[in-house]
């Protein structure tokens, strides 16, 4: 395991646009220039590569698998902290074809010492990654969305994989059908989320451990650009072309907004969150070890 900040992406080399599992999916546009799309998809992953080296991230990038266009997505492929990786199991059959590479590719990380160690989920579990068990290092513990993806029974499997509390939250809607499609922790102990995604349960669960003001709420525009599926880093948000309104907010709180044109990303519902997956987090309890 690296101390160094340290995020992993696959390049878009089989990416395509080719069937269609969750709203935002489009396989119709890409289709009408399928040559243009991919070299666009290619110069959105440079730009993306770059605003990541520019947040102060040293970057990991493996390649895919042929037959297999949503590895590009690794946020998906695994839960990991404290060295430990916890590999997804998909719920669709479109996306089951990733396993066996990304068990590979994380297998590689642990042989180079970038990982301590790559532990699988039990048969019938359905867990798709850190898409939907989002580490909170300001409050300690995981927030797992459950519902279209993710099974609830994965929640209670991630809490016992790595010892820690995890915050069951139900997804609503097919839209935010991961939850990080609807829902960010920032470093200053920020959430930003979209209300409407959540069931009436899951927001009480949030506003009763999230203070109001820490509270940002996005709007149908944030999350039709894909905004609130950022990556953070300090005082650092990268995320896909945003709105006015998230610009101004995140400004007005000292965060600095790097914006990359991921369009072609989000056709198939993913933005700059489900495009990476950080490989050096660790918990509050690992950092206490560590200072003692």
């Amino acid at each position: 395991m690296t101390d160094r900040p340290t995020i992993l992406l696959v390049a878009p080399t089989f990416y395509d646009v080719s069937y269609s599992i969750n709203p935002w999916m489009d396989p119709g546009a890409w289709a009408r220039d399928p040559r243009g799309m991919h070299r666009r998809a290619m110069a959105s992953f440079d730009a993306l590569r770059e605003a990541l080296g520019t947040a102060g991230f040293q970057v990991e990038v493996m390649e895919g698998a042929p037959g297999q266009p949503d590895m590009v997505f690794p946020a998906n492929a695994a839960v990991v902290l404290d060295g430990k990786a916890v590999l997804a199991r998909f719920r669709y059959p479109q996306r089951r074809g990733e396993e066996a590479p990304f068990a590979a590719i994380f297998e590689d990380l642990r042989a180079r010492g970038l990982l301590d160690s790559v532990e699988t989920l039990p048969e019938g579990c359905y867990q798709e990654g850190a898409g939907d068990c989002i580490w909170d290092a300001s409050r300690g513990h995981f927030w797992a969305g459950f519902g279209p993806r993710s099974s609830r029974e994965a929640a209670d499997a991630m809490a016992r994989h790595f010892g820690q509390e995890v915050v069951a939250l139900e997804l609503a809607t097919e839209q935010s059908y991961h939850l990080d499609v609807c829902f960010c922790p920032l470093a200053g102990g920020e959430v930003l989320y979209y209300p409407p995604a959540f069931s009436p349960a899951a927001l009480r669960e949030i506003r009763a451990r999230v203070p109001a003001a820490q509270r940002i709420e996005a709007t149908e525009d944030d999350l039709r650009h894909f905004s609130v599926n950022a990556v953070n880093r300090g005082d650092t948000v990268v995320m896909t072309h945003t709105t006015p309104h998230l610009r101004t907010e995140l400004g007005s709180r000292g965060y600095r907004v790097l914006e990359v044109d991921l369009s072609p990303y989000m056709m198939s519902g993913g933005g700059a969150y489900c495009m990476t997956l950080r490989l050096d987090r660790v918990s509050t309890s690992v950092r206490r070890a560590a200072a003692a």
